[in-house]
């Protein structure tokens, strides 16, 4: 009876273990709610890729205040004691009575130095060309941010497509199912063969395997949405928009050629390929105006003296005149570079600005065809679905086996991966158009 009552309470402990989370213990964390625009605007401003671009902007702006610093004044401050000696003939001092060393004597001199350049140029002309640099490296933290915006955009429809997929299986599980109980209903009353509840039964095992291997899809489609917004891929995540005909939109002009002016306006890519072939001719000013004549100006004041009591203050004022003439023609190659450097990017301007109305056309044509053939998948999805129920009649009343039953589960099957294709299509050809656009970020 001991045995037994210990066994007893061994199970209650057990069970109460194994029921559910401890008194006391944090509850699982909610899934992160996150619609599509969200999603969107998240990957465009705090994806890592674009996190990059924008430390690789800070770092052009650097540059400029390093190039500007050349014209600005400098100041420094020195202080200093000597104590020597030196060789008087060694100076070309040989008067009678002049000992040869003179010395040890001390001195103390302390001094604020200034520097002003008052006319240079080549170093205006890089100040600007650093600008450029940085207006360039903007327009590339753009471009970087349209293509996470998109990618984002992408697996979040990705993530919908698989969320319909697994619907999708689980209507297909539950009609199995279903048949099933139909197929045993007619053995059972007579009017079906053994073999109907064995099809029936395999159809019902193919719907499961398909239900499982969509899952796997989804998990996977989510962990995708998670890297292209760079956080945690353990988050768990609940999407709230599906994949509906209104998503995504980007509020686009409805005229090609207006579609086609605005992605010229505002393509990113075609931004910062300009900005660079402008940063390229202004370095090339800038190495050209260095043959010009440069003036700066230099002043100092301070106290010196053989001992600190008896300093006095002096002082310094001197402007110079730098004229270059010759360094070995390097300057020439230099200029001779940055030209090459503003003709390649004049080239590749050109073949961006047919790229983009490429893009813009190819995208209309993608999204016209996914439109139409979205139409005809919902019609097919209508007629499958009669089509299946009609089988089931024909079968409930004994007049058909379930083959033509299970020919018409396959259709139905068939068709919703068919409209659910088509919805995606013209999903993922809105996304096309709007980064055609340059408007990626605007998708909501």
């Amino acid at each position: 009876m001991a045995l037994r009552n210990r066994s007893r309470t061994a199970l209650l402990a057990l069970s109460l273990l194994t029921a559910g989370p401890v008194a006391g213990q944090a509850p699982a964390p909610l899934p992160l709610r996150l619609s599509f625009a969200e999603a969107v605007r998240r990957a465009s401003g705090e994806a890592p890729a674009v996190e990059l671009a924008g430390l690789r902007t800070d770092e052009a702006q650097a540059r400029v205040r390093q190039a500007r610093g050349v014209l600005l004044p400098s100041l420094s401050a020195t202080g200093g004691w000597l104590d020597r000696d030196f060789n008087s003939k060694a100076q070309g001092i040989s008067f009678p009575g002049v000992p040869t060393v003179i010395g040890p004597f001390t001195a103390y001199d302390a001094r604020l130095r200034v520097t002003q350049t008052l006319l240079d140029f080549s170093g205006l002309a890089r100040v600007r060309a650093a600008r450029a640099q940085a207006t360039g490296a903007g327009a590339e933290g753009g471009a970087v941010a349209e293509g996470a915006a998109a990618g984002a955009a992408l697996a979040y429809l990705r993530a919908a497509r698989a969320t319909a997929v697994v619907a999708a299986r689980q209507a297909d599980s539950a009609i199995a199912a279903e048949l099933v109980g139909l197929a045993q209903a007619q053995k059972a009353a007579g009017v079906s063969a053994a073999i109907d509840v064995t099809r029936a039964r395999t159809q019902l095992v193919a719907a499961e395997g398909a239900l499982l291997v969509a899952r796997n899809q989804l998990d996977r489609a989510r962990l995708d949405v998670t890297r292209a917004l760079g956080i945690d891929p353990s988050t768990a995540l609940e999407l709230t928009d599906t994949l509906s005909a209104a998503l995504p939109d980007a509020e686009l002009p409805a005229a090609p050629d207006a579609i086609v002016s605005l992605a010229l306006a505002q393509r990113p890519d075609l931004t910062a390929e300009l900005a660079r072939g402008d940063a390229a001719r202004t370095a090339k000013t800038a190495i050209t105006a260095e043959r010009l004549p440069r003036l700066d100006l230099a002043a100092d004041y301070g106290l010196s003296g053989l001992t600190p009591a008896l300093s006095v203050g002096t002082r310094q004022v001197g402007v110079q005149v730098t004229i270059p003439i010759l360094d070995g023609f390097r300057r020439e190659g230099r200029a001779a570079e940055q030209a090459a450097v503003a003709r390649e990017s004049d080239v590749r301007v050109r073949d961006l600005r047919q790229q983009v109305r490429a893009d813009v056309a190819a995208a209309l044509l993608d999204l016209g065809s996914a439109e139409a053939q979205q139409g005809i998948a919902s019609e097919r999805l209508r007629l499958a679905a009669d089509e299946l129920a009609q089988a089931r009649e024909r079968f409930a009343a004994g007049v058909a086996g379930n083959i033509e039953l299970i020919d018409a589960q396959a259709s139905l099957l068939r068709a919703r991966d068919t409209d659910i294709d088509a919805r995606f299509a013209a999903a993922t050809a809105r996304v096309a158009l709007a980064r055609a656009a340059g408007r990626a970020r605007s998708l909501h």
